[in-house]
């Protein structure tokens, strides 16, 4: 670690780190400097020239965030020429801004209010007429009201630095200079939301809460968001008892201090016209409101007559740990084994060879600390933002990063990306291994393996890999993504994983798809041991069936299969928020709990952390949270040890149990055969459309305006041999699912393959999100 040096400021010494900037030094000392355009996370700019401040024996007064400190540097920040100069920039900046703040949204914490009244004069010696700037149309999320821009760059820097998208840019120079789109468009970035903290005036606002409520009218609550596996720490803001903002809450390890657009929005779902605000039961075909008594006293009966062999339970993976732990609890009670929480993970054998909790295998702080990252079937920009926020700032940080995938994914930085058929993924990692070393794995070569080496996109690939690894300074991560999980051949792709990480000499980890699937594996982890990895089989003699807080259309690997077997159960009792369709057909109780932000519980993030939200609003009706419910109906059933007072009780209990079973670095057990696919045909791709991941987001509507209409994505080569031109209508057929889409060329695809996002309405009416599936021109519209 470098010495530190001494510098003087408003006469009084300081030791500080050389080679930082004024800013920085005086900050960490607690000595205030104005700024606007300078931000932590963000490169200098230097354009605003708030921060100028007197240092001794230079002419003029200097930008502090500009300046790097000196030993025996003398710097005044409050001088007569300091504050003169503050003084000036501040009337400038004032020329043109409007006297709007009755009914700007930033009004009570806006930068600009702040330090107009510290270092602001009382008049304005400029008289001139004010200009006024035309607002562009940047989407659903973001309010522009760039009249009040003061050019700052906070806004363009960071979509340039952060999100990785340059969207924004200044047009025009000096009094005619503006910040807009390039081409008039909505900001595409998953992130584009985070402008609207770094701006430090009001003309980026949230669209969806505008005019909601004043900064000094709300209550923030500390909490952690719950859509995705890293558990961002956020700042729910409340009025009347109804949540109108998500901001950031600052967390070095796990989100700095941004947060995702599907983190900062979703709340709109919660309320939903669809909420279930009363316990339902069906009868004759007709649903009925029922008080929680008759609900309660109707589950049980349902539950004691329960025939355990021919019932499951399907618990979302975004359900607090309490829950998760109570509702394996109350069934394995019963005696049913069939309890699953990856809904979407459809290899039996990957059960046997997986570790019993798969997880990043490292903290999220240290990927940006990474020289070599190579992803397997993910597109975790869209997946996981704010873990591919990491993996751009280890590639600012000089990382190199490479990709196989099954479609060619949109990152927002240089990725070296290989891309075939989903058939062929487990081939491609055979044949980029086997390039690597002509020792190692005995692999199987159905001739697809060998024209795979020879193929000249994969030779270029792993020598660029070789490449990277001789720079890479023994910081090598291999990480599974979603899509891999999903695969027909997971159990494969995990076993080349982990010898694709043992012969570079790194890191193996996965990517957790929802909010607490690390804690649901956990869970699992403390079920009988004879039980653990029973794979649960939906057949036609389905007896009774539990659902936390799943729609099965849309969670589900076969939404199809999936619908069909729950329609010929016996019955279905549904612990949930929400009322769909699907749910109103199938569904014979309907017990509704609180979702996310109504409900207190633990989320354990990607890298294992233990993070306990508290609820911020009072549930909505007389839902209640689900831990409650389970806790009664296994008080009435007679579970052993049901009776917990408090979340606290449900929480130091799971803490005492896991204590038993620590997280230990990912290992497979390998397979012992790998499997070839010689099928042929069209092959699905059917990852889930990253604002359809669960119950409260698929409701949140500013965030659904940004969801693509489905289409059928087709290479172009294919379309042509099938003569297929775009917006063909066609009818899609897997098994007994089809419905009609119309085509799309797609040149991000592999060639006989068809790309339909999952999680969707039009996808759920489909099967597997990766398997066979056909397609004919001429459909119904």
């Amino acid at each position: 670690m470098s010495e530190l040096i001494t510098i003087e400021v408003n006469g009084k010494a300081y030791d500080v780190r050389p080679g930082q900037m004024l800013i920085e030094a005086t900050d960490n000392l607690g000595i205030e400097v104005p700024r606007f355009c300078y931000h932590k996370h963000l490169s200098i700019a230097a354009n605003c020239r708030m921060c100028l401040v007197e240092v001794e024996k230079m002419g003029k007064p200097l930008p502090a965030c500009a300046t790097p400190v000196a030993a025996g540097m003398k710097v005044w920040t409050q001088s007569e020429k300091a504050v003169d100069a503050q003084q000036a920039m501040m009337e400038f900046l004032l020329i043109n801004h409007p006297l709007d703040c009755p009914i700007c949204d930033q009004g009570g914490e806006c930068e600009l209010q702040d330090q107009a009244m510290t270092y602001g004069k009382v008049q304005s010696r400029y008289q001139e007429v004010k200009r006024v700037v035309l607002d562009p149309d940047i989407g659903p999320l973001i309010e522009t009201e760039m009249t009040r821009c003061i050019q700052c760059t906070r806004c363009v820097r960071f979509g340039t630095e952060i999100a990785g998208i340059r969207e924004l840019g200044g047009i025009g120079r000096g009094d005619r200079m503006a910040i807009t789109t390039y081409v008039e468009q909505a900001l595409q970035s998953e992130l584009s939301g985070n402008i609207i903290d770094v701006c430090p005036v009001g003309a980026l606002t949230a669209k969806p809460s505008r005019y909601t409520a004043r900064a000094w009218e709300m209550i923030a609550h500390a909490t952690v968001a719950a859509h995705d596996s890293v558990g961002s720490n956020i700042e729910v803001h409340t009025f009347d008892n109804k949540i109108v903002r998500v901001v950031p809450r600052e967390n070095d390890t796990i989100n700095q201090c941004w947060i995702s657009d599907r983190d900062r929005f979703s709340y709109e779902g919660l309320n939903s016209s669809e909420r279930v605000l009363k316990p339902l039961i069906k009868r004759d075909g007709e649903w009925q409101t029922v008080s929680w008594q008759e609900a309660l006293a109707h589950t049980h009966e349902l539950l004691t007559q329960l025939k355990p062999e021919q019932s499951t339970g399907l618990a979302s993976a975004n359900a607090t740990l309490e829950e998760l732990y109570l509702f394996q609890k109350v069934l394995q009670g019963l005696g049913v084994s069939q309890i699953e929480h990856r809904l979407r993970q459809v290899d039996a054998q990957a059960t046997q060879v997986l570790p019993a909790v798969t997880w990043l295998g490292l903290p999220i702080e240290q990927i940006s600390e990474q020289k070599l990252i190579i992803l397997i079937g993910s597109d975790v920009r869209h997946e996981q933002p704010m873990l591919n926020h990491r993996i751009h700032l280890a590639q600012r940080l000089g990382a190199q990063v490479f990709a196989l995938n099954m479609r060619q994914v949109a990152f927002n930085y240089p990725v070296e990306q290989l891309a075939v058929a989903p058939a062929q993924l487990s081939s491609l990692l055979q044949s980029v291994i086997s390039g690597l070393s002509e020792q190692g794995l005995a692999l199987p070569n159905d001739g697809s393996t060998l024209e795979l080496i020879q193929r000249h996109d994969t030779q270029n690939w792993v020598q660029g890999l070789l490449a990277a690894l001789a720079q890479a300074q023994g910081k090598v991560l291999v990480l599974l993504g979603n899509s891999a999980q999903e695969h027909p051949y997971y159990a494969d792709l995990a076993t080349l994983a982990q010898l694709l990480a043992q012969q570079l000499s790194g890191h193996l980890g996965f990517i957790p798809p929802q909010a607490n699937s690390v804690g649901a594996d956990w869970v699992t982890t403390l079920a009988p041991q004879d039980e653990v990895g029973k794979a649960v089989e939906l057949n036609s003699e389905l007896d009774t069936v539990v659902l936390l807080n799943v729609e099965p259309e849309y969670d589900t690997a076969n939404p199809y299969l999936t619908l069909s077997r729950l329609r010929q159960a016996k019955q279905v009792i549904a612990i949930t928020s929400f009322m769909s369709p699907a749910l109103r057909d199938y569904a014979t109780v309907i017990l509704p709990c609180t979702p996310w932000a109504e409900t207190s519980g633990t989320y354990v993030n990607a890298e294992g952390t233990w993070q306990f939200a508290r609820a911020v609003t009072e549930p909505k009706g007389e839902a209640r949270p689900a831990w409650k419910i389970l806790r009664v109906i296994g008080h009435q059933l007679s579970v052993p040890e049901c009776e917990y007072v408090n979340i606290e009780q449900i929480s130091f209990e799971l803490r005492r149990l896991v204590d038993k079973h620590p997280l230990t670095p990912p290992t497979i057990q390998p397979v012992t055969t790998l499997r070839i696919s010689n099928e042929s045909g069209l092959e699905r791709i059917g990852e889930v459309q990253a604002y359809r991941v669960d119950n409260v987001v698929r409701r949140a509507s500013a965030l659904q305006a940004l969801v693509p209409e489905t289409k059928a994505h087709i290479h172009p080569n294919t379309a042509t041999h099938l003569a297929l031109m775009p917006d063909t209508l066609v009818t899609v057929r897997q098994g007994e699912a089809s419905l009609s889409l119309p085509v799309w060329w797609d040149e991000s695809l592999p060639e006989n393959t068809v790309w339909i996002a999952g999680g969707t309405e039009a996808s759920a009416q489909l099967g597997e999100a990766w398997g066979r599936i056909e397609l004919r021109a001429g459909g119904k519209t």
